[in-house]
């Protein structure tokens, strides 16, 4: 059990425990057009909605899980927290879930998978969760454009190796970046994520920042500090 200020996360039953990526976009992904309906592709335990049921006002948050198992799991963590009215969980895969598209969305999430790599380990779960042929950004992209309203709002964490590609694909079906934040662990390492925001419009001038984590093991940055202390019971 993953314990945050203001709910808990029960990680048992899946392979993807909670960790920094959906911590990131949980906090970080963009509320200011003041989203009434939100879609999390790829709930895991449903960390990503839980943090966005917390920071926004949205009447319907709606979490997409393909793993039997995660998504039992993420019905659970829903149902157990101070805003479970406002959640729910499909289980279905994307495609299934685009077949029959009931509602458009005013913000879309997702911490996809993304090791495209050859290796796989012998866990099916953790490889279904961690491996890009699993959930393809093209089919990510493609979801976006057909579920998104038109004031919408479509925000992913992705590795920074990805980013050029990324930000191809989703102009090619007219998405436009708003807001790029590329993540370091430490001031010296070496850029490891991209958070992106994208819109139906594009914009002259699209926001470029960068965040650093940690000056040292367990030190934190006053900016890391500020985006995560309203969840991190120690922060």
């Amino acid at each position: 059990m993953f314990q945050f200020k203001q709910f808990a996360v029960a990680q048992d039953k899946t392979a993807m425990k909670v960790g920094t990526d959906g911590v990131l976009l949980g906090a970080w992904a963009p509320l200011h057009h003041h989203p009434f309906t939100i879609l999390d592709i790829g709930a895991g335990t449903g960390l990503i909605a839980l943090m966005l049921a917390q920071r926004s006002t949205a009447e319907q948050i709606d979490a997409l899980e393909i793993d039997e198992a995660a998504y039992e799991q993420a019905v659970d963590n829903f149902e157990n927290s101070p805003w479970g009215d406002r959640l729910f969980c499909y289980h279905a895969g994307l495609d299934e879930f685009m077949g029959e598209p009931e509602d458009e969305y005013d913000l879309i999430v997702s911490n996809p998978p993304f090791y495209s790599e050859d290796y796989k380990s012998n866990d099916s779960k953790r490889d279904l969760a961690r491996f890009q042929d699993a959930l393809p950004f093209e089919e990510l992209v493609e979801a976006a454009d057909l579920l998104l309203s038109e004031k919408g709002l479509f925000a992913v964490i992705i590795p920074f190796s990805e980013e050029e590609r990324f930000v191809s694909l989703a102009k090619n079906a007219e998405l436009y970046p708003i807001k790029i934040t590329r993540v370091k662990g430490t001031p010296s390492s070496l850029v490891k994520r991209s958070l992106l925001a994208f819109s139906r419009h594009e914009v002259e001038n699209v926001i470029v920042d960068e965040l650093v984590i940690e000056i040292s093991r367990h030190h934190y940055t006053e900016e890391y500090v500020s985006m995560t202390k309203d969840f991190y019971v120690k922060m």
